[in-house]
């Protein structure tokens, strides 16, 4: 029993009786419960049999418990119909009517029926579902992944430099090791927060845009949430600092399959040639965010280095999902989930620019990129940032921050999972609430 007495008798009694109606009105003794006997709860609080008797009459007193003839003592339901007092109930937020910083997806963007035949397939392949997967991911799913990265984005590798995990955060805790002799890494913002911790937790110094860092991750199609594109001359330079410098770059080429506004631009370990650069690409926003799989290719020299220790590590992905996206890959179903992706995606944005542009006309200003799923709106304001988020959320607003200045606060609208229908109210929504900060 967790109760804690002095070793004075002096109200004793009443300390016992209030740690037992504490547990009773908290529900953590329910009705019904038979109350230790008085000789079992003397014995374990070491006090005398008269004080807890003294304790357990005024509970049953004050009616938490009750006395049954030959049997002991047992809760009543007294804790039920205990109102609880005003002060302690929990307000309840109100619920989000608009959401502009949801992380999801479109319903529409994917064919559950069609995903649902490939794992049904998979799951019938019972001999190798019998076993673990390896540590690399699949053989079968690795040629696939590398004839398909080649001929979408010109990565220049073997089924051999790929490694599979369950998410980018995975394989970097299985990169990191391999790069033991830098110590410091250069991110473009804090906002990179996954692969900052991931880093951190292996020692390395963090930076900011600081090229002269011994590795250098950026994200060429994702360089701001509004979908800010790296231009080929930038990549150029890049790559060509990175050689003469003797650094690595790690290319997180997120979001690259959403470019709307110009044609896609090489990856930059296709311009370095498959040398100093280790690609990383994930299918959690093609297909769904709770299908993990990730995959990162390593230039020759750290595919040499993870071999070597590759039996250290267990695979993170699923074995079963691996087998469904091959075959999926190979029917040629992702290809046509791009296309409907971007389709679905570029007539989203163009729907929630128009309806932003609508709302609030000039008195905000309003940056499209050439890629993604967002867009960046810029307003006056008097309050700091998350005070007027905690205004709009009050509204049933969720909008992300991406900076504040004096006076002035920069916004993150996404399309991503919100419905088209919902544009226009909630941009009005949105509206008003920033009106009544003025």
């Amino acid at each position: 029993m967790a109760l804690e007495l002095d070793n004075t008798n002096h109200h004793l009694y009443m300390r016992v009786y209030q740690y037992y109606k504490n547990l009773i009105l908290s529900g953590k003794l329910r009705a019904g419960t038979k109350m230790p006997s008085l000789r079992r709860c003397a014995q374990q609080l070491q006090i005398s049999r008269t004080t807890v008797e003294a304790a357990y009459l005024l509970l049953a007193a004050d009616g938490y418990i009750i006395s049954r003839a030959q049997s002991g003592y047992y809760i009543t339901d007294i804790a039920a119909k205990t109102p609880v007092h005003p002060s302690a109930k929990k307000e309840t937020a109100p619920a989000i009517r608009y959401d502009f910083a949801s992380s999801g997806v479109d319903r529409e963007s994917f064919h559950f029926d069609v995903w649902r035949r490939y794992i049904k397939s998979a799951l019938r392949q019972d001999e190798r579902l019998l076993s673990y997967g390896s540590p690399q991911g699949e053989p079968e799913l690795r040629d696939v992944l590398c004839s398909y990265i080649h001929e979408r984005r010109n990565v220049i590798c073997s089924p051999d430099d790929i490694v599979i995990g369950a998410g980018i955060q995975s394989l970097l805790h299985i990169l990191c090791p391999l790069l033991s002799n830098r110590q410091t890494v250069s991110f473009p913002n804090p906002s990179f927060l996954q692969g900052i911790s991931i880093f951190e937790d292996h020692g390395f110094q963090i930076r900011y845009r600081d090229k002269d860092s011994e590795i250098i991750y950026v994200s060429p199609a994702h360089m701001t949430k509004w979908g800010e594109i790296m231009p080929v001359s930038r990549r150029l330079e890049l790559i060509r600092h990175a050689a003469q410098r003797q650094r690595l770059i790690l290319e997180d080429d997120y979001e690259n399959e959403f470019v709307y506004m110009q044609r896609p631009t090489p990856s930059l370990q296709s311009l370095a040639a498959g040398q100093g650069v280790v690609y990383l690409g994930s299918f959690s926003r093609l297909l769904l965010p709770s299908i993990r799989l990730s995959f990162m290719v390593l230039p020759p020299d750290l595919s040499k280095s993870y071999q070597r220790i590759s039996g250290r590590y267990n695979q993170t992905a699923s074995k079963m999902e691996q087998i469904a996206l091959c075959q999926f890959i190979r029917d040629g179903h992702l290809a046509s989930q791009i296309r409907r992706l971007r389709r679905l995606y570029s007539g989203k944005l163009k729907e929630l620019y128009q309806a932003v542009q609508s709302a609030f006309g000039a008195n905000a200003r309003i940056r499209v990129g050439s890629a993604g799923i967002s867009l960046s709106l810029t307003l006056t304001c008097s309050l700091s940032g998350s005070a007027f988020l905690s205004l709009c959320a009050q509204n049933g607003i969720r909008v992300g921050l991406l900076q504040e200045q004096e006076k002035e606060l920069e916004l993150i609208l996404s399309c991503s999972s919100s419905p088209v229908s919902d544009f226009l109210p909630g941009c009005q929504a949105l509206f008003q609430v920033w009106q009544s900060t003025q």
